[in-house]
């Protein structure tokens, strides 16, 4: 049986009608316009566990978004079919995110779209390779999950890979505007493959601008308490500290190195879970003059903005997780209109032929190249008096950068 969402008073309101969709009439045999059988699309989030506001925001933009394409109209080309969400609680366990894989299949899902943890989505996705369903995935930043050579999974976002290159770019060109000011790095980094995988990539690619990493210092999931790590970074007195975890870690970080007065040039993370408008709403001291190359709207996206209206104004936060899980939704009925129907091979052929516009990010053209989108591009922010301010690319640009950071 289909798990129901479990949100806030107000996230309830923002997905009236939401509730129905399972429940929507289709219609009986003999009656003139039944309305054809609902595309089933199964949304796998850790909505308990460790990152369970995360899950919940991915699960968030995947219903309001499944909610837009039924009232406006449902998938044409189908006569109208409406989708339906199946929803999935990974609990953050591999195990179960496979599980939520083969209980959809037997409900019959057409596609799935996940797991925002990169070691759920890696797995979940092979599971579902089994059967030839499409998966989309919406955060997982490893690279491993494209590099399978899997025909089903598709991800529109870019991955870690792309995001240290940009991300090492963005901070060279800042080094180098305040005369080399850095000239060392330590990397706090996550213990599993997200975070694993990006501080060894950035290891390798801090020399070519100038910067060499003295430390890698990985931590485990969760951890509660980072005084020995602050004052390991201390004693190591680098110039610049890089952060590469999930939200609850990210914060916990950044408060005990500001409240130890770890005085640094730059925060400079890739892909930092917990740089979003919770952090720097919470915590603006903490935050402030932090930077982050990570996943974005584009603040000049007329869509973006309204959703991000809606959002607000139910009181909930427009994260990154909030839109990438919507886009990929959008994503898939897009598809779903060019093949036709919900047979997975066509759909998968339509998936790896679309040119889908993602109206909400900062992105080039959408081309799929190995089922992984070459268009997508992340952007740089800096945290300032309380808000988010992108930095770079210049063409999306709302604020210029404050760096080195003055002292506390």
């Amino acid at each position: 049986m289909t798990k129901r969402l479990t949100q806030t008073v107000s996230r309830r309101t923002l997905l009236a009608g939401g509730a129905a969709l399972a429940a929507g009439p289709l219609g009986a045999p003999g009656l003139a316009g039944a309305q054809p059988a609902a595309v089933k699309v199964g949304l796998i989030h850790p909505v308990t566990g460790f990152v369970a506001y995360n899950g919940q925001q991915s699960r968030l933009g995947g219903t309001m978004a499944i909610e837009d394409v039924n009232k406006a109209g449902g998938i044409k080309s189908m006569g109208g079919a409406k989708l339906e969400a199946l929803l999935g609680d990974s609990q953050s366990k591999v195990e179960v995110g496979v599980s939520e894989v083969e209980k959809m299949n037997e409900q019959g899902v057409a596609a799935y779209i996940g797991c925002f943890q990169s070691p759920v989505g890696i797995a979940a996705s092979q599971a579902a390779a089994k059967y030839g369903t499409p998966f989309l995935v919406d955060v997982g930043a490893s690279d491993l999950l494209m590099s399978r050579g899997l025909k089903n999974v598709f991800r529109l976002k870019p991955g870690f890979g792309v995001c240290v290159d940009d991300g090492i770019a963005s901070l060279g060109a800042l080094n180098k505007a305040a005369n080399g000011v850095a000239k060392t790095a330590v990397i706090v980094h996550e213990s599993g493959e997200f975070g694993t995988g990006t501080a060894k990539l950035l290891a390798g690619k801090l020399p070519s601008i100038g910067i060499a990493a003295k430390e890698l210092i990985a931590h485990d999931n969760p951890t509660r308490n980072f005084d020995n790590i602050a004052l390991r970074i201390r004693s190591l007195a680098p110039d610049i500290v890089m952060m590469s975890n999930y939200g609850n870690e990210y914060m916990l970080l950044a408060r005990t190195l500001y409240q130890q007065k770890v005085n640094v040039a730059g925060f400079f993370s890739i892909l930092g879970g917990g740089f979003n408008y919770k952090f720097v709403k919470e915590m603006p001291d903490v935050s402030q003059y932090m930077m982050d190359v990570n996943h974005w709207y584009n603040p000049k996206s007329p869509q973006a903005q309204a959703l991000k209206k809606r959002v607000e104004a139910a009181g909930a936060l427009f994260t990154f997780e909030v839109y990438l899980t919507y886009t990929n939704v959008m994503l898939l009925a897009d598809a779903l209109e060019h093949a036709g129907a919900a047979d997975k091979e066509k759909l998968i052929a339509a998936l790896a032929a679309s040119t889908f516009k993602a109206e909400l990010m900062p992105y080039g053209p959408t081309k799929f190249v190995n089922g992984q989108n070459e268009g997508g591009r992340p952007a740089t922010m800096q945290s300032l008096k309380g808000e988010i301010e992108v930095i770079a690319p210049e063409q999306f640009a709302s604020a210029k950068a404050v760096f080195p950071k003055p002292k506390l």
